[in-house]
C-alpha cells in the first residue's frame, strides 16, 4: 500500500464504494509502474466489473479531458501521489 492519501475532488458514490475505489488504485499503482496509466486503469476497471457488475470505465492520468454521463451513484473523481483517477458507470441509453 503506498503511504499518500488520496484526495477526492468530487463522488456521489456511496463510501463503502468510495473506499474500493481507492483501495483499487493504491493496489493497480503497488503493482504497475506509475507512467503506465493504460495497465493501472485495467486493473481498476477489472476489478470494479467483477464486484459491481459490468459496464465500469476508468480514466487515470496526469492531464485529461472528459464529458461523459454516469449512472448515479457509481461516480468518484481523486488524486492520489502524482495521477488522478476517474472511475464510473455508463449511463444506459434508456434512463434519464
Amino acid at each position: 500500500m503506498l503511504e499518500g492519501k488520496a484526495l477526492i475532488e468530487d463522488t456521489d458514490m456511496p463510501v463503502k464504494m468510495q473506499i474500493q475505489a481507492m483501495a483499487a488504485a493504491s493496489q493497480a499503482l503497488d503493482v504497475y509502474d506509475v507512467f503506465d496509466c493504460r495497465s493501472i486503469a485495467a486493473h481498476i476497471k477489472k476489478e470494479f466489473d467483477k464486484r459491481y457488475g459490468p459496464g465500469w470505465q476508468c480514466v487515470v492520468g496526469s492531464n485529461f479531458g472528459c464529458f461523459f454521463t454516469h449512472s448515479k451513484g457509481t461516480f468518484i473523481y481523486f488524486t492520489l501521489e502524482t495521477l488522478s483517477f476517474l472511475i464510473f458507470k455508463g449511463a444506459s441509453s434508456s434512463s434519464s
